[in-house]
């Protein structure tokens, strides 16, 4: 399994043993280190029209706007004849994160969801695979007549952009094809709020099998909120099943404040923290925030400047490696934070997918702890039932450096991996 930094060889991944069968894409759950994500299958179109394509199809300029499957097909076939499109990008918060975590990885993920049964040349299907990377299992997908969501951005003279939200059949995934077995030998599932909008569609019920299934098998389960207003709105339906059922949190500080109420993200990440074992912030240009638990036999405190905010000398333990909280024999809140890489890209066009990549990255770290528990259960790393590879303040590294990536290029996925890097100090500790 590729993960940067250079390590002894025992640490090192992967570890050298020779292969006895020929390499294939499909996930085999009793040998593959992977994780499993379940999501919205949906494309993004960008499109350059004129007033009038807008007025004929009675779509709203410069709002965001919910059309029907038939004018949806329309648009996009008009579209196509007319050669307005402009670029396709295979979209989805966890279809985003899978692609992310599998370049960084150079390993394998499962991706559940739906996807057109018939697939044609330069449909949003055909975009959605050509943009994903060829590492993301998609054999458990379940095939529907129709078509996956399609996200189109219609671009006007003046430059107003406005969007055309076509569902297809995105939120048709139905429960009986939820794999019990893939998700039972996963590092982790993750999947994100979305489906809570849509509770009379089939999506809603495999989203709850699938994070039910992981709850008994005992494997993490990672959630991110989606938006601001969608947290707001089902604040009701989020919080009983943070609580019950979720491991690791990620947002950004808007969904941080519409959750918990409070602005500050730490004093959110400390309110997040009494219902689970991690929680991500990404605060745009106030860099990211890793926070979580760890026994305090284990605690580590940094070499880094000391912090203070909303908490004072927060940051005290953040070479201390994530645990779970029912796993600390007696558990303190730990919580690290990281400005911008290089203080971020001189330009920013477009902020989607940061947070993805971010969350990518920690999912690397935890998949990567799995992977070395199999392969050296002896190694002093795992002393400790450990959450992550790495510590608190080595991730928040890993993951700027990701979003970074993610915001230069001005795209929501990565095209390709990050140069290796050496390890710090405080990684080394525990070689």
């Amino acid at each position: 399994m590729k993960f940067p930094g250079r390590r002894k060889l025992k640490h090192y991944f992967p570890v050298s043993q020779p292969k006895p069968i020929l390499p294939t894409h499909e996930v085999q759950p009793t040998e593959d280190t992977y994780i499993v994500g379940l999501d919205e299958t949906i494309v993004d179109v960008l499109a350059n029209v004129d007033d009038e394509f807008l007025t004929r199809y009675g779509i709203q300029k410069g709002l965001s706007n919910l059309v029907d499957k038939d004018t949806a097909t329309k648009v996009y076939n008009e579209l196509v004849e007319r050669e307005s499109i402009s670029d396709h990008f295979a979209g989805g918060t966890i279809g985003n994160t899978l692609h992310n975590y599998s370049v960084l990885a150079d390993d394998k993920s499962v991706l559940l969801g739906v996807m057109s049964a018939s697939i044609q040349l330069r449909s949003p299907a055909y975009h959605y695979i050509c943009h994903t990377s060829s590492k993301v299992d998609m054999n458990h997908l379940q095939a529907v007549d129709g078509d996956i969501g399609q996200g189109i951005t219609l671009i006007t003279p003046d430059g107003e952009r406005t969007f055309a939200i076509a569902p297809g059949d995105m939120d048709e995934l139905n429960p009986q094809h939820i794999p019990e077995n893939i998700i039972a030998h996963s590092a982790a599932l993750v999947t994100c709020a979305y489906p809570l909008r849509h509770q009379d569609k089939p999506i809603y019920q495999a989203m709850m099998t699938a994070i039910n299934t992981a709850t008994k098998h005992d494997i993490p389960v990672v959630l991110t909120l989606g938006t601001q207003h969608l947290v707001s709105e089902n604040k009701d339906l989020l919080m009983p099943l943070i609580s019950q059922s979720v491991g690791v949190l990620a947002m950004n500080e808007l969904e941080a404040e519409a959750l918990t109420g409070h602005q500050d993200p730490l004093l959110a990440a400390d309110a997040i923290l009494d219902h689970v074992d991690m929680v991500l912030i990404t605060a745009g240009a106030e860099g990211l925030y890793l926070c979580g638990h760890t026994t305090v036999d284990l605690a580590r405190k940094t070499s880094n400047p000391i912090k203070s905010g909303a908490i004072t000398d927060f940051n005290l333990y953040e070479f201390s490696r994530p645990m779970r909280k029912a796993d600390c024999q007696d558990a303190i809140k730990v919580f690290s934070h990281i400005d911008p890489y290089m203080g971020g890209p001189e330009q920013i066009k477009n902020t989607n997918g940061a947070g993805d990549g971010a969350l990518s990255a920690l999912l690397h770290d935890i998949a990567a702890n799995g992977f070395h528990r199999s392969a050296v259960p002896t190694s002093s790393k795992h002393k400790a039932p450990f959450l992550t590879y790495s510590s608190f303040a080595q991730i928040c590294k890993y993951a700027n450096r990701v979003s970074y990536e993610i915001l230069a290029h001005n795209a929501s996925r990565l095209s390709r991996g990050l140069p290796e890097r050496e390890d710090s100090l405080e990684e080394t500790y525990w070689e």
